[in-house]
């Protein structure tokens, strides 16, 4: 008999177990690929040169095309827009290249 509110994923979720049976657990070898999960640092780097670099030409594009008179409004914020995408890019490869340091 079933009490009325109860289901089996509420009972699951108090007991702590899980309900995910279909997923097949991790047997996989360590050993079978070692450097799968890393990330290059080099090619990181490279790419974080890339961002600087393309970030600073919208940044003088952006400059130059304000400072000629009538400007199209709708591309000077498509640019900007590029340009705070590539500033979040460049954050996010920094905050991965540095490493976590408590203080």
């Amino acid at each position: 008999m079933r009490r009325r509110g109860v289901t089996p994923a509420s009972n699951a979720f108090r007991s702590g177990r899980s309900l995910c049976y279909d997923r097949a657990p991790l047997t996989r070898d360590p050993q079978e690929r070692p450097f799968e999960g890393m990330i290059d640092i080099e090619s990181m780097q490279e790419r974080l040169a890339a961002l600087r670099v393309e970030h600073r030409d919208l940044d003088e594009i952006i400059d130059r095309l304000t400072a000629d008179g009538p400007v199209n409004q709708l591309q000077i914020q498509r640019l900007k827009k590029r340009k705070l995408l590539l500033k979040d890019q460049i954050t996010m490869i920094e905050s991965r290249l540095l490493p976590d340091i408590i203080a």
